[in-house]
């Protein structure tokens, strides 16, 4: 991994990469196939085993469709790399070159595997939901479970990024 330019915006606070984890919907994953460069906006859920901690590991669970592009290249290559951010607004100035944005985001790259042991599917789908709309409670049956594929992100690496609001 190569280090970040700007020092002073990564993020190493555990507890606000959590927050940015928890508080974000969507997150990108980008992969290579025969067609070129492709990047899926998906819903996702999450794991992270100890934070901030050498042994730490995160695991992102998204779901697709049975057949089509992304499934295609999630079969073909297991490298992916992925993007999760929080906009926080226009940062205005006197010049154009003043103007940005303030963010925080999170950046890595893993291995993506489908799952197809059904305790750790229902485990992941649970999961997705749960994040999207905490208190969801869906029982899965085997219809549904054949219905859609679902995936685990192993993160070999990630960091955090922010640009702050100005005062």
């Amino acid at each position: 991994m190569r280090s970040m330019r700007l020092k002073k915006r990564e993020i190493k606070d555990t507890a606000l990469l959590k927050e940015i984890l928890d508080t974000c919907r969507v997150v990108r994953v980008g992969t290579l196939d025969q067609e070129g460069i492709y990047i899926i906006p998906l819903n996702y859920g999450y794991e992270w085993e100890n934070p901030g901690k050498d042994s730490s590991k995160l695991k992102l669970y998204v779901h697709s469709a049975k057949e089509g592009r992304k499934s295609e290249a999630f079969a073909q290559r297991q490298e992916v790399s992925f993007e999760i951010d929080k906009e926080q607004g226009i940062i205005r100035g006197d010049y154009s070159c003043s103007y940005s944005f303030a963010f925080q985001s999170i950046m890595g790259q893993g291995i993506i595997r489908k799952i197809s042991d059904t305790e750790e599917k229902k485990k992941a789908l649970s999961l997705l939901l749960e994040h999207m709309e905490p208190g969801c409670k869906i029982a899965f049956s085997e219809k549904m479970l054949e219905a859609a594929d679902a995936y685990c992100i192993e993160a070999d690496w990630f960091t955090g990024k922010e640009r702050k609001p100005a005062l």
